[in-house]
């Protein structure tokens, strides 16, 4: 048998679905375990989420699954939500359990985005625009 024979796969081993490039297909649900929701509550897409100080080295974040600590990475800085399941090429499903896994064990911290209730009202925003018009 010639090598190139030995290293070749078997042609039944052979996908048309995945290239090189593809690298590990996994379904959303499995990087969850099955979950569908966060164990804290929801989470709003523009919520920013900071990582905690020296999270990434604590004694928890060695247990983590590869995704939480992509997001530990990617949330040294503070980003929102949507940034973090566009960034992860992941379900915005997936990245709020896996948001609730961090927040849970003290990883991160979220800031969520001021409610309606703090916005001026509407005669100050016409006064506003009253004001910008007559400019």
């Amino acid at each position: 048998m010639r090598s190139s024979d030995r290293t070749s796969p078997a042609p039944e081993a052979q996908h048309d679905w995945l290239d090189e490039d593809a690298g590990p297909v996994v379904r959303p649900y499995t990087v969850t375990g099955g979950r569908v929701r966060p164990v804290t509550g929801g989470f709003d897409l523009m919520a920013f989420v900071l990582a905690a100080p020296g999270a990434a080295g604590s004694p928890d974040a060695a247990y983590l699954q590869p995704e939480h600590r992509a997001i530990l990475a990617m949330a040294e800085d503070p980003v929102s939500v949507a940034e973090l399941a566009a960034g992860l090429n992941l379900v915005l499903g997936v990245v709020r359990v896996l948001l609730g896994d961090l927040l849970a064990a003290g990883l991160i911290a979220m800031h969520e985005p001021s409610t309606a209730a703090h916005f001026p009202e509407d005669d100050v925003l016409q006064a506003v625009v009253n004001g910008l018009r007559a400019l």
